[in-house]
């Protein structure tokens, strides 16, 4: 069922359209070291093979999942064998982000000598997952998911390789299943098949027979990988744009995809106090809530009420505030020495802590007008000056930001004030 050239691989054409830089290197036979990377079910391993095919090279095989140094050692020892027979080795390395620094540091000299071509596949970000000197080495090519269209072809292919009868609307619906992957689609056709029968005279794989393959079906989900980070940072984002409906479509494509959705709910309170802060405190505690029912209730009666604050917090009036306050704070404590704590500010439970000043000139706030003690200052000295928590105009940091100017006002009339 795989293709036999690339003009018949489908689903990559920004990468092997005839004007694209990797087609013209293949078709000149200008073979380098590459990396594939992206969503399983998109062709990696059949675009190496096609590659090996179309450049005439050695192809070798190795799954990360299952490989290690010694059968590294021994794909290396074959491609040597290979060079005396003027012939080019590609190494291809599935699951390449599954290998350790030490594995990819083993095939590195022979690459750099060009003893192999190495052609890696990955479904993770390789600026993450392949350490810099190999990484620098081979040039990177992201695959893209499948459109429904190109699956389309794909099943219709397979379909008429095996001698099955498919209606369009049923290839359209396994193409629209398959979520971008090719192998996806291939693996319900299959299944379809086997349920013919083997002693059955028909060929047809009817429309009840792919109800039954495709329900109960989850979609395609990457629990810890690119896929997952890219719909956490896309739920994320849609809180933080205001978009009521984008946060409750990522949220419930990844429960649909099989997220833990306790993990959401974590998630939840971060973005309540990051993104919301005190333009709503409300929010926080409305997250902490739908977390606590998350694990009284259970799915999926749980989820209504994470829904529930999803649409709460995209709806809220955003601050960052607090967020931007609290990293300045600490990259500035990094960076800075460690100031000692004012006298005045210090506890002194002894009277020989008394007698050395420890609380000396200490003012009690609700022994003054207000329950405030304008002028006084509660930094050490030498930073008396910083603002870290600056509250925007909306939401309850409005008022709150009137309060805080009320009190600088009071601050800068103050007869007495701790440092000048």
């Amino acid at each position: 069922m795989r293709p036999q050239t690339l003009d018949h691989y489908l689903g990559q054409d920004h990468l092997l359209a005839p004007d694209k830089p990797l087609r013209r290197a293949l078709d000149s036979g200008q073979l380098h070291s590459m990396i594939f990377w992206g969503p399983p079910g998109v062709g990696k391993t059949t675009l190496a093979q096609l590659i090996a095919q179309l450049c005439d090279a050695h192809f070798i095989s190795i799954s990360a999942v299952l490989a290690g140094v010694k059968d590294i050692r021994a794909a290396v020892d074959d491609a040597k064998q290979q060079q005396f027979f003027q012939r080019r080795t590609i190494l291809f390395i599935d699951e390449v982000h599954r290998f350790n620094k030490s594995q990819q540091d083993a095939f590195l000299p022979f690459v750099e000598d060009g003893t192999i071509i190495f052609v890696g596949a990955t479904t993770e970000n390789p600026s993450f997952e392949i350490n810099n000197a190999l990484l620098s080495r081979a040039r990177v090519y992201q695959l893209n998911p499948l459109s429904d269209a190109a699956i389309v072809d794909i099943v219709s292919h397979a379909a008429g390789c095996e001698g099955w009868q498919l209606a369009p609307d049923q290839i359209e619906r396994i193409a629209r299943h398959a979520d971008g992957d090719g192998r996806r689609a291939l693996n319900v056709l299959e299944i379809a098949g086997d349920m013919l029968g083997r002693n059955s005279s028909s060929t047809e794989l009817s429309a009840e027979i792919i109800d039954q393959v495709l329900s109960g079906q989850p979609r395609r989900f990457d629990k810890g990988g690119d896929l997952f980070y890219e719909q956490i940072s896309a739920l994320h984002k849609s809180v933080r744009g205001s978009s009521v409906d984008g946060a409750l479509y990522w949220f419930a494509r990844m429960l649909d995809g099989g997220c833990e959705p306790l993990y959401i709910a974590r998630r939840l309170v971060r973005m309540a106090s990051e993104d919301i802060g005190n333009a709503d405190p409300r929010a926080l505690r409305l997250c902490l809530d739908a977390w606590e029912t998350q694990e009284r209730l259970g799915s999926p009666e749980g989820e209504l009420a994470m829904a529930q604050a999803v649409c709460y917090l995209a709806a809220a009036p955003k601050s960052n505030a607090v967020y931007t306050a609290y990293n300045a704070v600490r990259k500035e404590i990094a960076a800075s020495p460690s100031y000692d704590v004012p006298m005045h500010l210090r506890n002194a439970p002894t009277g020989m802590m008394k007698e050395q000043g420890f609380g000396g000139g200490y003012r009690y706030a609700h022994d003054e007008p207000d329950a405030y003690a304008a002028g006084e200052s509660y930094l050490p000295e030498e930073i008396k000056d910083r603002v870290y928590y600056q509250p925007v105009n909306r939401g309850l940091e409005k008022k709150i930001a009137e309060k805080l100017r009320y009190l600088q006002a009071l601050d800068d009339s103050a007869s007495h004030k701790r440092y000048r």
